[in-house]
């Protein structure tokens, strides 16, 4: 049951002008019985000005008189048409006129990172038309040389969780009519939440994604085998130790017989 505006309040009038019981008045206010029975006595609420629900249309006389005629009676409030919020107005947003001016330098932030947007979901997010859109894609627009593409949520024309809507939504028609997509606008589609709960780390590109463990041959162990077979003087063909040794002693001899 909805409650009455200003509960404590009409709590210290009814207590203070009605015979109403202390649980009846607990019920319609949402207040406890023994909060009420403090009201009575002085030890709540100390200093509040009641609020007479009659003169503001909460309750009515014959309302009070009944429930003061059986205790057993629940107070209801009083139907208020004003107090039910009105209908959701269809068309597009209202967007004030200290605004107004930034709209274009939205759109064209929406059209240049959201291409994938309806010109009806733009229209909805930001309050606008759909020639004005048709005229901003096309750059077409009498000002399109001084604009500049502003984010919508940070110039408060619509909220992020309203952005984050219509961008998933177009992300579920893409993906439901199978057409093929970029990374590009893949990464687009994402709402904040989701780009905020990716990976940190780069991830390796397709193309080239497995490299890292490529190898030449399928057995590893082939490999050392092959590595075992070569050594750096096998390779290069450097002379040995005992050849350059050899070479010295026939040269010192060939020196002695000389001298001879």
């Amino acid at each position: 049951m909805s409650k009455p505006i200003m509960t404590k309040a009409t709590a210290v009038w009814l207590v203070d002008n009605t015979t109403i019981s202390f649980k009846q008045i607990a019920d319609f206010c949402g207040l406890h019985e023994l909060e009420v029975q403090g009201i009575a006595d002085g030890d709540v609420a100390t200093g509040v000005k009641g609020f007479d629900p009659i003169a503001n249309n909460q309750l009515t006389t014959e309302e009070i008189a009944r429930a003061e005629k059986d205790p057993a009676h629940k107070l209801r409030l009083k139907f208020n048409a004003a107090a039910q919020g009105e209908e959701k107005r269809r068309g597009p947003r209202y967007t004030p006129l200290s605004k107004r001016q930034d709209r274009p330098n939205a759109i064209l932030w929406l059209v240049k990172f959201h291409p994938e947007l309806a010109d009806s979901q733009i229209a909805r997010l930001v309050g606008t038309t759909k020639p004005t859109i048709t005229s901003i894609r096309e750059r077409t627009h009498w000002n399109i040389a001084n604009m500049q593409p502003v984010d919508p949520v940070a110039l408060g024309l619509c909220k992020q969780s309203e952005l984050d809507a219509a961008v998933q939504k177009a992300a579920e028609k893409k993906a439901a009519e199978g057409a093929a997509m970029s990374d590009d606008e893949r990464r687009k589609l994402l709402s904040t939440e989701q780009s905020l709960g990716g990976d940190t780390e780069p991830r390796i590109p397709t193309a080239i994604e497995g490299l890292e463990s490529f190898t030449l041959s399928g057995d590893p162990d082939a490999d050392d085998k092959q590595r075992d077979k070569f050594d750096a003087d096998s390779l290069f063909n450097l002379p040995s130790d005992s050849g350059d040794e050899e070479d010295e002693d026939e040269d010192a001899n060939k020196d002695e017989d000389n001298h001879r």
